[in-house]
């Protein structure tokens, strides 16, 4: 079993000032999985982090991934087949590439949980796998 990132909660766990800082932190820091961050996502997080933060936030992320507290995982040609059905599926909501390819690794790896704050587009995209995602950290 894993975490499964999306590149919000990363974020907000870089950003004291983010709304769902602290229950981003207490999940990616205390859950006890292995944290697998899809490739894609890694470069939403650079542009998010360094244009808002400063560069240093997303070197400490850096960091995790060289001690290996936080595996990417990169994408295989399915991953990319995949990822286009779901963006044209979807296309009402619409689901980008960073996002498709996140349901992409999900399905592949098998995985039924997400880790997102983006749950508005994530509830409404149905895994192949499994009829729903328990998205984290929950929402009242």
């Amino acid at each position: 079993m894993a975490l499964i990132c999306d590149t919000g909660p990363l974020y907000a766990a870089m950003d004291r000032a983010d709304a769902d800082h602290t229950p981003c932190v207490e999940l990616l820091s205390g859950s006890g999985e292995p944290l697998v961050v899809p490739a894609p996502v890694v470069v939403e997080l650079e542009w998010l982090a360094s244009s808002r933060l400063g560069p240093t936030a997303f070197t400490t992320f850096l960091m995790d991934v060289e001690e290996g507290t936080v595996r990417v995982v990169d994408l295989v040609r399915g991953d990319y087949a995949r990822a286009r059905e779901l963006c044209e599926q979807y296309s009402d909501l619409p689901l980008g590439f960073v996002d498709a390819s996140v349901v992409a690794v999900v399905e592949r790896l098998e995985e039924r949980k997400l880790v997102t704050i983006d749950h508005r587009h994530f509830r409404v995209v149905r895994p192949r796998h499994t009829p729903h995602l328990t998205l984290l950290p929950a929402r009242v």
